[in-house]
């Protein structure tokens, strides 16, 4: 009796997913296939690939809560989520018409970027009842040009013929710029990430030698607010220190960003330069994990080097902006003081008492 009720029970499983089969492909018309460029259950998508004729190519991947780079590099989270809803609002405007048509397809094939969509899918769905989870490669086509107007984006589904002008209802624009296969544009700009219940320690030291005596370190003693602060001239523990100053430099380390990658924009001969040049301060946070990031911090001139010696009145320095070096990662980097003047404060900024 049990082994009637199995097999009634795969039979029935079997029909199902066969009848939806069938029916999928009733309904499916290759016009819907050719022009359905919109991914509409984003919180699915697993994979996103994007390849151009010049070898460049780039893999997102979601890992739980983050989104990957390539599989070693954490990538921009915002420009992620923005080029989900990106996927998710695209329309199509109309077919490619006959008079343009070869251009559009010659361009295409010199210019377009292949971009491909990975979801999470069951092969069986019925209302609320899904099984048999697989990751499916859902989409894949390719985005070329822009339209004359600059509103509209030339795109072409793998397979397919014909290809179609994409936009975005309500935004006057192009997308085809957000489809980029470079690396350093879905880069995250993220350099610190702890908050302060990951932190071991942090360590300011400055570089400028009537300053040594400013170098500093803190350690995370416990959660219940308890720190040790000490010099790093001479490893003097202090116990008198303003506990609210070094809790806001120890929350600040929750999002500390750079502003542009240089590795690709300044010749090396010149980013070699800067990096053996005397730093002007070296941050370094060890979280409880046993990670560490280290960062040198570098002056940036505020002209060519050729005209600042031919003006002495000119303020050489850049009062704005300062480069960033990640050994870690071999990261080149600008940096804002208007983000990091908060953690860039000396020792006796934490000593000094108030009147």
């Amino acid at each position: 009796m049990k082994k009637n009720k199995i097999l009634i029970l795969i039979t029935i499983v079997v029909v199902i997913f066969g009848a939806i089969l069938l029916t999928n492909r009733h309904y499916s018309t290759l016009k819907k296939q050719e022009s359905d460029f919109t991914v509409r259950d984003t919180a699915a998508v697993t994979k996103i690939f994007m390849a151009d004729k010049n070898n460049h190519e780039i893999l997102l991947t979601r890992k739980g809560g983050t989104w990957m780079l390539n599989d070693s590099i954490r990538a921009n989270s915002r420009k992620v989520s923005f080029l989900l809803s990106t996927l998710r609002r695209l329309r199509v405007k109309a077919p490619v018409s006959k008079a343009s048509y070869e251009n559009v397809i010659r361009r295409m094939a010199a210019i377009a970027v292949k971009v491909e969509i990975y979801q999470n899918d069951y092969r069986i769905r019925l209302g609320s009842l899904k099984l048999f989870p697989y990751e499916n490669k859902s989409k894949v086509f390719y985005v070329g040009d822009v339209t004359q107007n600059n509103l509209g984006t030339y795109m072409l589904m793998e397979g397919a013929q014909q290809p179609y002008v994409v936009y975005i209802p309500g935004f006057r624009g192009f997308v085809s710029s957000r489809f980029s296969p470079l690396v350093n544009d879905w880069r995250s700009h993220i350099i610190f990430n702890s908050k302060l219940g990951d932190i071991r320690s942090v360590q300011l030291i400055f570089g400028e030698k009537d300053k040594a005596g400013e170098s500093f370190a803190v350690e995370v003693v416990d959660a219940l607010g308890n720190y040790r602060l000490k010099t790093l001239k001479d490893n003097k523990i202090l116990s008198v220190y303003d506990t609210l100053k070094v809790l806001n430099f120890l929350t600040s380390f929750s999002d500390l960003r750079y502003e542009a990658h240089l590795n690709e924009e300044l010749p090396q001969h010149k980013i070699d330069s800067i990096i053996h040049s005397p730093f002007q301060y070296k941050l370094k946070l060890d979280d409880k994990s046993g990670n560490s990031t280290v960062l040198f911090m570098y002056k940036k001139n505020r002209f060519p080097d050729e005209v600042n010696k031919a003006y002495d009145e000119l303020v050489p320095v850049d009062l704005d902006r300062f480069y960033g070096y990640l050994p870690k990662t071999g990261d080149f980097v600008l940096l804002q003081y208007y983000t990091f003047d908060k953690i860039l404060h000396p020792l006796s900024y934490y000593t000094k008492q108030t009147e």
